[in-house]
């Protein structure tokens, strides 16, 4: 009897989870990595290609290795591989608070897409953003005027920050700014860059409401800026995965909270 073919969606899984642990480890043998997935060598070494085409790790003579930690957290090319059905359903429950005739913020967080993609169908809204991306998303959208907050492009993030950003940024006001961070560690919120930490910090001051959305992988890390801790913001919505110390956290310091079963399959939407 001849196997059934596992699924494109089953393939990328097991591709994900085994450029989660590579990332841990930081360099592992490509025969460990048969053995942990239950696969023939064939198949891993086709999986480990298709990583290493998208320059998601590197593929060396006989075992893997993971990019230098700053470089997966800031390339949006990583950052936007992570968690993507938690993340539409992140980005389902954040576009519930949105209302038809708003000014709304969203940062370059590759968290939010899925909530941009979202904003396309609420009437007569203002979105102000710094990621040329959402800007892209937007754009042909006829009820959405976009506002893209401009100044220093960098090119790893395909977004703008620095001091004319934050310039800008002190000039405007939203009804509800919507950011995600790089790391959070008890609460207290980091990103290994200054500029786009700064951006943060200044979007707070920006919206009359601001909401944290952050899917579990990102609890219980650092890097190397602080901007801030979670009582900053008026909601965190994350999913429940995000480790009991954390959401603790986040109630002392007064932050509400909404949490979202995840789904291995995420929720449909329209592009």
């Amino acid at each position: 009897m001849s196997k059934t073919r596992p699924s494109d969606a089953a393939v990328e899984h097991r591709r994900q989870e085994i450029l989660d642990h590579v990332i841990a480890t930081g360099e592992v043998r490509i025969d460990d990595l048969t053995t942990r997935f239950g696969v023939s060598l064939m198949t891993m070494h086709r999986d480990l290609d298709d990583l290493a085409e998208r320059r998601l790790l590197r593929k060396l003579r006989g075992k893997v290795e993971a990019y230098p930690a700053t470089t997966m957290e800031s390339a949006a090319r990583f950052r936007d591989t992570f968690n993507q059905a938690t993340k539409d359903t992140l980005g389902e429950a954040a576009a519930a608070h949105v209302h038809s005739g708003q000014t709304v913020f969203v940062d370059d967080s590759t968290t939010l897409f899925p909530l941009v993609r979202r904003l396309g169908r609420i009437e007569d809204l203002t979105v102000i953003t710094n990621s040329l991306e959402a800007a892209r998303i937007l754009g042909p959208v006829k009820s959405v005027e976009v506002v893209l907050a401009g100044g220093r492009y960098h090119h790893e993030y395909d977004s703008c920050a620095g001091p004319d950003v934050l310039a800008f940024l002190e000039r405007t006001h939203a009804d509800i700014a919507f950011v995600s961070v790089a790391a959070v560690a008890v609460g207290r919120l980091f990103h290994p860059v200054q500029d786009y930490a700064a951006l943060k910090q200044a979007a707070l001051r920006t919206a009359s409401h601001n909401v944290l959305v952050v899917d579990n992988s990102k609890f219980g890390r650092t890097a190397t800026f602080a901007h801030g801790d979670i009582g900053d913001y008026d909601l965190l919505i994350t999913d429940d995965l995000t480790p009991t110390e954390e959401i603790e956290a986040a109630l002392n310091a007064g932050t509400a909270i909404e949490q979202v079963e995840c789904d291995p399959e995420g929720p449909e939407y329209e592009i």
